[in-house]
């Protein structure tokens, strides 16, 4: 049976009620309006202050993901019961689509850390408890999430991780550390995985809700990224944090699975996130060089330029009906794990398109900082290797074609 039809269609199962907090949420142009027009969270709150959070390496998680918890879009495919609507994650996937117009890539990626990233198994098959003390505030924006997976010499092979929870009477006693942990800095709790027992290291993972603010909690330092300057980047280490067992999600020993299980929604909604700043960066593009001319034409005229254009944009058009299959297949509890990487991969290696080939015709202009297509360039470089490296991708490929060398 596949991991998708033994544990559910994601955090909104089949049965959960739709709707809630009386938004028309099953209208198709309700989160467009909602999030970029109507209620301007993006253009009012959000990409006035990008450049100032960019120059400073940081953005104020708080306050954003309450903006963003009070309008309903943190929680869209969660249960209601727990502040969430209710609904599929198709719904997810148009948030995500609609959050590509922030003129940054750090932000959008903090906010998928909390929605798609650090909450799904919570969601799924987290305590009552355990969902009214961190899945709820979450949803809500009072809290912020960050998930602890990657370590020094375990990014994306995961099975190799080496931070340990030893269970002693009611608690776990964890130590280790955890790298590249997006909103680390500012987080409230972490979705952490841990090494659990001394079992097959498959078997012996486990997820804990674990506050950041427990004692022996450091955090090391911020990382100073190449990329994704506004959402800060932390290295943690944990020295004997001392957890109750309670805060464990779901069964130990599953970790693992449920890992993976959160791994395909994050590829998804990466994917859907790039495919909007894809957008942008080539109309921005067709609009600055139809101004800019060389040789007493448009840049734009040049043929070898607007085909190109042209290529790019059928890419992204090709890897949008990949998505939004693999969306609908996986809200029906198909196993989509193939499919997601095949669009994660190609959406990393495609926004590496965009972005290099619409750089060069901006000239010296797009060699300069300040200007989106820069950004852009530096940002998107990150998809082919957070959340599963290109080579882990066509390692997963490969093994669902069946063509992976026998050991």
């Amino acid at each position: 049976m596949s991991l998708a039809g033994e544990f559910g269609c994601g955090p909104a199962m089949k049965g959960m009620p739709s709707g809630g907090f009386n938004r028309d949420f099953h209208n198709p142009s309700y989160i467009t309006v909602a999030l970029h027009g109507g209620s301007n969270i993006i253009d009012q709150d959000i990409n006035p202050y990008v450049d100032q959070w960019e120059a400073e390496g940081i953005f104020p998680a708080h306050k954003v993901f309450k903006l963003l918890g009070n309008a309903g879009f943190l929680g869209v495919n969660k249960p209601v019961e727990y502040g969430g609507l209710g609904l599929d994650f198709s719904y997810s996937i148009a948030v995500s689509e609609e959050l590509g117009n922030i003129r940054c890539g750090g932000i959008p990626m903090a906010i998928g850390v909390q929605t798609d990233m650090a909450t799904p198994a919570l969601a799924r098959f987290g305590s009552t408890e355990l969902k009214k003390e961190f899945l709820l505030p979450s949803i809500m924006g009072d809290k912020v999430a960050c998930l602890g997976v990657s370590e020094v010499g375990a990014g994306s092979d995961v099975a190799t991780i080496k931070t340990n929870a030893v269970r002693e009477g009611d608690e776990y006693v964890v130590n280790g550390g955890k790298m590249w942990t997006t909103n680390g800095t500012q987080a409230d709790w972490m979705c952490l995985l841990a090494n659990t027992s001394d079992s097959p290291s498959h078997k012996n993972k486990s997820l804990i809700c674990l506050p950041m603010n427990s004692p022996g909690v450091h955090i090391a330092r911020k990382i100073d990224n190449m990329g994704m300057r506004s959402s800060d980047t932390a290295e943690v280490f944990f020295d004997d944090v001392r957890m109750p067992c309670k805060n464990l999600i779901g069964q130990e020993g599953m970790g693992f699975t449920y890992q993976m299980l959160q791994f395909q929604e994050e590829r998804l909604w990466a994917c859907s996130n790039i495919l909007t700043m894809m957008d942008n960066i080539i109309q921005e593009t067709i609009q600055y060089t139809r101004q800019r001319k060389i040789f007493k034409m448009p840049v734009l005229y040049h043929q070898s330029v607007h085909f190109r254009l042209a290529e790019l944009e059928t890419e992204i058009e090709l890897l949008r009906s990949l998505l939004h299959r693999s969306t609908a297949l996986y809200i029906k509890c198909n196993d989509v794990t193939k499919l997601a990487s095949m669009a994660k991969l190609k959406a990393g290696r495609l926004s590496r398109e965009v972005g290099d080939s619409c750089l060069q015709y901006w000239g010296g202009m797009g060699f300069t900082s300040n200007v989106l297509v820069s950004r852009f360039y530096r940002d998107a470089r990150l998809l082919s290797i957070g959340g599963g490296a290109d080579e882990v991708m066509l390692s997963i490929i490969c093994k669902y074609m069946d063509t992976l060398p026998k050991k």
